[in-house]
Formats: C-alpha cells, sequence, structure tokens
C-alpha cells in the first residue's frame, strides 16, 4: 500500500496535467457546475506544480529554481495586493488570494507546457543526432 502511493504521488508530481483532469472530472460526478468544478481543479492542481515546475527545470538544465519560485510568487502578490488596494482602498483577502493563487495557476501550467514541450524538442533532436 506504500508503495502503491509512493507511486501515485510521483505520477501526479511528473503529470500534473492528470491531477487536473480527475480532479475536474470528480467534480463534475458529484454535481459541481462546471465553472467551479474547473476552479477546484486549478486549485488542486496549483499546489501540484509548484512541485513540478522545478523538477522539470532541474531534470532538463540542471538548476534549481524553487527559491527563485517562491520570490516570484511573492513578488506578484504584492503586485496583486498594491492593485487591490489602489483600486478598492477595502483588501478582501480571500478574493485577493484566490486571484492570486488562480493566477499563479495559469503562469505555472504555461511554464510547465512549455517546459514539456522543449524537453520533447531537445529528446528528438538528441535521438536524430544519434541516428
Amino acid at each position: 500500500m506504500k508503495d502503491f502511493l509512493h507511486i501515485m504521488i510521483s505520477v501526479i508530481i511528473i503529470c500534473p496535467i492528470l491531477l487536473f483532469v480527475i480532479v475536474y472530472l470528480f467534480g463534475r460526478k458529484v454535481k459541481i457546475r462546471g465553472t467551479h468544478a474547473f476552479g477546484v481543479a486549478s486549485d488542486a492542481t496549483t499546489l501540484c506544480l509548484y512541485f513540478s515546475v522545478p523538477l522539470a527545470i532541474r531534470v532538463l538544465w540542471n538548476v534549481d529554481v524553487s527559491a527563485l519560485l517562491v520570490t516570484l510568487t511573492v513578488v506578484m502578490a504584492i503586485i496583486f495586493t498594491y492593485i487591490d488596494w489602489r483600486t478598492k482602498k477595502e483588501i478582501e483577502v480571500k478574493p485577493l488570494l484566490r486571484k492570486i493563487w488562480r493566477f499563479q495557476f495559469l503562469v505555472l501550467s504555461t511554464a510547465y507546457i512549455i517546459i514539456c514541450l522543449v524537453g520533447v524538442i531537445r529528446s528528438v533532436i538528441e535521438y536524430l543526432q544519434a541516428v
């Protein structure tokens, strides 16, 4: 059982899109509306992407970007908070955190897709050079 759990967590970290699909389909199955199911799936996947993106970068380029990712997240949170404060004067914490978290989902998903595409192109080039 312990090995099975370890394998499942590893697969989800390596392929966060799988987690997104599973959570989305589960949400739809328990009658959550489409937009809310998408939001719940993106929230769950964002946490996984915080591990997946640095891992993929480390595998491809042997560079650790975990601290940089955390720093960029904090800077984005500061920028969003400042913009929210300037436009509304009254900061509502829960919607602000949701906005930051969902924006991180977009940024990390885009980064993950680009990293995967670069990895595939790099593998194809290495294969063609070997042949």
